[in-house]
C-alpha cells in the first residue's frame, strides 16, 4: 500500500512587512531651475512613536557650499558638521526652533562638531563668515521622508499600510500636505508653487 504525505509550509512574514509599501511619485517645483530639495514626509502615524536615532547624519562644507543643501531627518538626529574646504568656516543658525546655535568658527579639516535638532521644523543653516552659503536642516516627526532629485523623484520605503497626511517643505516655494492613502506600492504626484 502506498502512503501519500503531504508537507505544509508556513511561511512566516512580520507583519509590518507584509503591511508597507514604498510611497514613492515625482514633485513639480513650478518655477524653479529644477525639482531638486523638496522634502517629502509621512506627517504622523497613528499610536506610533520612534526612537531616537543612534546613527548621526553628516553636512560638510565643501567647495563654500553645505553639502547637501537640504538634509532631512528625524526629530531627535544629531547632525555632525564638517569642514573639508581649505578655509575657516562657521555654522549657524538664527532659528528658535533648532535653539538658534552657534558652532563657532573652526578651521579646514577641523574636527567634527555636532548639534542635535529636538523639535521639529526647517532650520536656516549659515556661515557667518561666507553669507552666501546657505542650507536646511528639515527636522520631521517620522522616519518615512525622501528629499526629492532633481528631476522631482522620490521614494519612501517601509510605509505602514493606512491613511495618512503627506507634506511637502522646499526652501523657496509653499508647504503643501495632502491626504494619501498607502496599500503597498503607492504612487503620488505632487505640484509646489510660490
Amino acid at each position: 500500500m502506498k502512503h501519500a504525505f503531504v508537507a505544509a509550509i508556513l511561511l512566516t512574514v512580520p507583519l509590518e512587512t507584509a503591511l508597507a509599501g514604498d510611497l514613492h511619485g515625482k514633485v513639480t517645483s513650478k518655477g524653479m531651475a529644477d525639482n531638486a530639495n523638496a522634502v517629502v514626509y509621512v506627517a504622523a502615524v497613528p499610536g506610533k512613536s520612534f526612537p531616537i536615532p543612534t546613527a548621526s547624519a553628516q553636512i560638510d562644507q565643501r567647495n563654500m557650499k553645505f553639502q547637501p543643501h537640504v538634509l532631512p531627518v528625524l526629530v531627535g538626529t544629531t547632525v555632525e558638521f564638517l569642514n573639508s574646504d581649505t578655509v575657516s568656516h562657521n555654522v549657524f543658525t538664527p532659528d528658535a526652533c533648532a535653539g538658534k546655535f552657534n558652532l563657532g568658527t573652526w578651521a579646514p579639516g577641523s574636527s567634527k562638531k555636532p548639534h542635535t535638532f529636538t523639535k521639529e521644523c526647517a532650520a536656516t543653516l549659515l556661515c557667518l563668515i561666507h553669507p552666501e552659503m546657505e542650507a536646511f536642516v528639515v527636522v520631521v516627526p517620522t522616519p518615512y521622508f525622501a528629499a526629492t532629485t532633481a528631476d522631482g523623484a522620490y521614494k519612501i520605503a517601509g510605509v505602514p499600510d493606512g491613511s495618512y497626511t503627506v507634506k511637502v517643505w522646499h526652501p523657496k516655494l509653499k508647504t503643501i500636505q495632502k491626504a494619501v492613502t498607502v496599500n503597498g506600492p503607492t504612487e503620488v504626484d505632487l505640484e509646489l508653487s510660490k
